[in-house]
């Protein structure tokens, strides 16, 4: 008897794909240009340095709505929140500015590091609140490298760094995350397509959008 191959675009999302979409982040993002930071981040109206706090926040936060022996399933974690700038947006974490880019990059990675020890340690039946649906562990992992993924492109986009990721984690969040995405176009795009950042052919830009986080 053989053993069960595994189709490595529609298998599970796991905390090693986690690992990898930040990875592959900090690698692109420590080209940036040292002036680059206060940059708009793409066709978002945060700047490069506020997305980055932003997406390091989002990790932080998925990884502590999984902390909980009983999680709050009605709403997040009661972390304050506060703004650096009128227009930025509401974070528990903020980098030290002092640190500079490579202490943004740090904070980045250890929120992404955070989420990952929490998808690997959480229960089975663990449920994160999210306005999308209760996660799962595989879901929480599965929303942190969207966030990572489309924002890494936000950024490049502002810093003028070339970004794409691999095709197969891109497959398997959409496979997680976007149950109605098509399957016949390219996984990177589709992603694009499925957060309103890009056309697909035959299909309209996106002017609103979702993903479905609850286990299916």
């Amino acid at each position: 008897m053989t053993d069960a191959v595994t189709d490595p675009e529609t298998g599970p999302v796991t905390a090693d794909d986690l690992d990898e979409a930040v990875r592959l982040a900090i690698g692109t993002l420590r080209h940036a240009p040292a002036g680059g930071w206060d940059e708009r981040a793409g066709s978002l109206e945060w700047t490069c340095w506020e997305t980055v706090e932003h997406l390091a926040d989002d990790l932080f936060a998925y990884a502590a709505q999984l902390g909980l022996d009983i999680p709050p399933l009605d709403g997040y974690v009661p972390f304050a929140l506060d703004k650096r700038s009128p227009d930025g947006p509401g974070n528990t974490i903020h980098a030290d500015p002092g640190a500079g880019p490579a202490g943004l990059l740090q904070v980045l990675q250890s929120c992404g590091a955070l989420l990952s020890a929490m998808v690997r340690t959480a229960p089975a039946d663990a449920r994160a609140h999210h306005g999308f649906g209760a996660a799962d562990a595989e879901g929480s992992a599965a929303m942190g490298i969207v966030e990572t993924l489309v924002h890494t492109h936000d950024l490049a986009e502002g810093l003028g760094l070339a970004w794409a990721p691999p095709a197969g984690i891109c497959a398997r969040v959409l496979a997680r995350l976007f149950p109605d995405a098509p399957l016949d176009t390219d996984p990177w795009t589709t992603l694009l397509w499925a957060t309103g950042r890009a056309d697909l052919p035959g299909r309209p830009r996106l002017t609103a959008w979702r993903w479905y986080s609850a286990p299916r």
